[in-house]
Protein backbone atom coordinates (compact mmCIF):
# COMPACT_ATOMS: atom_id res chain seq x y z
CA UNK A 1 0.00 0.00 0.00
CA UNK A 2 1.19 3.19 -1.22
CA UNK A 3 1.20 6.30 1.46
CA UNK A 4 0.13 9.63 0.00
CA UNK A 5 2.15 12.48 0.94
CA UNK A 6 0.03 15.13 3.03
CA UNK A 7 0.69 18.53 4.54
CA UNK A 8 -0.94 20.05 7.40
CA UNK A 9 -0.75 23.53 8.69
CA UNK A 10 -1.38 25.65 11.84
CA UNK A 11 -0.69 29.51 12.24
CA UNK A 12 -1.30 30.48 15.75
CA UNK A 13 -0.46 33.67 18.05
CA UNK A 14 2.99 33.37 19.65
CA UNK A 15 1.83 33.13 23.31
CA UNK A 16 2.21 30.08 26.24
CA UNK A 17 -1.54 29.30 26.16
CA UNK A 18 -1.50 28.25 22.56
CA UNK A 19 1.31 25.24 23.23
CA UNK A 20 -1.30 22.61 24.12
CA UNK A 21 -3.11 23.15 21.26
CA UNK A 22 0.45 22.75 19.08
CA UNK A 23 1.26 19.34 21.30
CA UNK A 24 -2.41 18.19 20.65
CA UNK A 25 -1.84 18.74 16.93
CA UNK A 26 1.55 17.16 16.59
CA UNK A 27 0.65 14.32 18.57
CA UNK A 28 -2.36 13.49 16.49
CA UNK A 29 -0.75 13.84 12.48
CA UNK A 30 2.02 11.57 14.75
CA UNK A 31 -0.11 9.04 15.48
CA UNK A 32 -1.89 8.96 11.80
CA UNK A 33 1.61 8.60 10.19
CA UNK A 34 1.76 5.46 12.17
CA UNK A 35 4.65 6.84 15.14
CA UNK A 36 4.19 4.52 18.43
CA UNK A 37 3.39 6.52 21.55
CA UNK A 38 6.95 7.13 22.75
CA UNK A 39 7.98 8.46 19.57
CA UNK A 40 4.85 10.56 19.40
CA UNK A 41 5.67 11.97 22.90
CA UNK A 42 9.55 12.90 21.40
CA UNK A 43 8.20 14.59 18.36
CA UNK A 44 5.35 16.58 20.57
CA UNK A 45 8.12 17.46 23.24
CA UNK A 46 10.62 18.75 20.42
CA UNK A 47 8.34 20.57 18.95
CA UNK A 48 7.00 22.07 22.26
CA UNK A 49 10.67 23.08 23.12
CA UNK A 50 11.03 24.67 19.41
CA UNK A 51 7.78 26.85 19.87
CA UNK A 52 8.36 27.86 23.37
CA UNK A 53 11.88 29.37 22.19
CA UNK A 54 9.76 31.11 19.18
CA UNK A 55 7.55 32.61 21.95
CA UNK A 56 9.66 33.56 24.54
CA UNK A 57 12.83 34.94 22.58
CA UNK A 58 11.96 35.30 19.20
CA UNK A 59 8.58 36.99 19.76
CA UNK A 60 8.93 37.97 23.30
CA UNK A 61 5.76 36.79 23.66
CA UNK A 62 3.47 39.27 21.76
CA UNK A 63 0.14 37.55 20.86
CA UNK A 64 0.25 39.67 17.74
CA UNK A 65 2.79 37.83 16.13
CA UNK A 66 2.38 34.50 14.49
CA UNK A 67 4.00 30.84 14.93
CA UNK A 68 3.69 28.85 11.37
CA UNK A 69 3.73 24.90 11.73
CA UNK A 70 3.88 23.07 8.50
CA UNK A 71 4.17 19.30 8.54
CA UNK A 72 4.65 17.26 6.35
CA UNK A 73 4.01 13.33 6.10
CA UNK A 74 4.81 10.24 4.02
CA UNK A 75 5.35 6.60 5.15
CA UNK A 76 9.06 7.58 5.96
CA UNK A 77 9.11 10.49 7.94
CA UNK A 78 7.37 13.51 9.25
CA UNK A 79 8.94 16.69 8.77
CA UNK A 80 7.89 19.83 10.56
CA UNK A 81 8.48 23.43 9.85
CA UNK A 82 8.36 26.17 12.41
CA UNK A 83 8.64 29.52 10.93
CA UNK A 84 8.62 32.85 12.72
CA UNK A 85 9.68 36.41 11.96
CA UNK A 86 11.23 37.49 15.08
CA UNK A 87 14.45 37.98 16.18
CA UNK A 88 16.93 35.31 15.19
CA UNK A 89 19.31 33.35 16.79
CA UNK A 90 22.36 31.16 15.35
CA UNK A 91 21.68 27.97 17.10
CA UNK A 92 24.44 26.46 14.61
CA UNK A 93 27.31 28.08 17.13
CA UNK A 94 25.69 26.71 20.68
CA UNK A 95 28.24 23.88 22.25
CA UNK A 96 26.18 21.03 23.72
CA UNK A 97 25.65 21.33 27.50
CA UNK A 98 27.92 19.86 29.45
CA UNK A 99 25.45 17.55 31.57
CA UNK A 100 27.34 17.10 34.35
CA UNK A 101 28.40 20.48 35.39
CA UNK A 102 24.38 21.61 34.64
CA UNK A 103 23.49 18.99 37.15
CA UNK A 104 26.45 19.50 39.67
CA UNK A 105 25.55 23.61 39.66
CA UNK A 106 21.45 22.61 39.73
CA UNK A 107 21.01 24.53 36.65
CA UNK A 108 17.25 25.01 35.42
CA UNK A 109 16.18 25.57 31.94
CA UNK A 110 18.71 25.98 28.81
CA UNK A 111 18.61 22.77 27.45
CA UNK A 112 15.65 23.13 24.57
CA UNK A 113 17.81 23.27 21.83
CA UNK A 114 19.83 20.18 23.12
CA UNK A 115 16.80 18.49 23.78
CA UNK A 116 15.54 18.69 20.33
CA UNK A 117 18.66 17.86 18.46
CA UNK A 118 18.70 14.71 20.70
CA UNK A 119 14.76 13.48 20.38
CA UNK A 120 14.79 14.26 16.38
CA UNK A 121 16.68 12.59 13.50
CA UNK A 122 17.18 15.64 11.86
CA UNK A 123 17.20 19.29 12.63
CA UNK A 124 18.13 22.06 10.59
CA UNK A 125 18.25 25.86 10.97
CA UNK A 126 17.73 28.94 8.47
CA UNK A 127 17.92 32.41 10.11
CA UNK A 128 17.25 36.44 9.02
CA UNK A 129 16.50 38.16 11.91
CA UNK A 130 13.38 40.03 11.88
CA UNK A 131 12.56 38.55 8.08
CA UNK A 132 12.29 34.79 8.49
CA UNK A 133 13.21 32.06 11.08
CA UNK A 134 12.72 28.06 10.00
CA UNK A 135 13.39 25.14 12.21
CA UNK A 136 12.96 22.02 10.43
CA UNK A 137 12.41 18.54 12.65
CA UNK A 138 12.65 15.35 10.82
CA UNK A 139 11.50 12.17 12.59
CA UNK A 140 12.09 8.64 10.62
CA UNK A 141 9.45 6.19 11.04
CA UNK A 142 12.62 3.89 10.34
CA UNK A 143 16.01 5.38 10.22
CA UNK A 144 17.66 5.39 6.95
CA UNK A 145 20.68 3.47 6.85
CA UNK A 146 23.92 4.41 6.12
CA UNK A 147 25.69 3.83 3.10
Amino acid sequence: MKVKKQTYRIKIPSITENLQMIREFVLKIADKTGFNEETREQIALAVDEACTNVIKHAHHHDARRLIDIQIQTDAMKMKITITDSGSGFDITRLKDPDLKKYIKESRHGGLGIYLIKTLMDEVNYEFNPGVKNQVQLTKYLQKPVAS
